[in-house]
């Protein structure tokens, strides 16, 4: 089983795509990686040799890619700056409301979680 950035990618799939399964690269980023390290797109995961995997590793560590912690790190560092600053986005994170300008009277169920009854149940 390949492992990359502390991933552990899934055996049955292209490369192509289980490179996707590390946060923070996506389809377009794994075709680069891959031409980069010289791996055929539609190659299995289990079909890898060793040196392959070093070498795809070998690409994204030179890429200066943010991936896995390091970017989840940012995203979280970014939201928290925002709530710090009582931006309206931040206001908007911090209640757990949408973010992105969504209405909420109906829909948002996601984001505001299930219904809460107004009153008591008449029987």
């Amino acid at each position: 089983m390949a492992r990359i950035a502390g991933i552990d990618l899934p055996r049955n799939k292209n490369i192509e795509i289980a490179l996707t399964y590390i946060h923070g690269i996506g389809r377009s980023t794994a075709r680069k990686i891959l031409e980069q390290a010289q791996v055929d797109l539609f190659r299995k995961t289990d079909q890898l040799t060793d040196a392959e995997v070093a070498k795809i590793r070998e690409v994204i560590d030179q890429s200066n890619l943010k991936i896995e912690g390091d970017l989840r790190r940012e995203v979280s560092m970014n939201i928290k700056r925002l709530m710090d600053l009582g931006s309206y986005r931040g206001l908007r994170h911090r209640r757990s409301l949408p973010v992105r300008g969504q209405r909420t009277h109906t829909n948002a169920r996601t984001r505001k979680g299930p219904r809460r009854q107004i009153g008591g149940r008449k029987k």
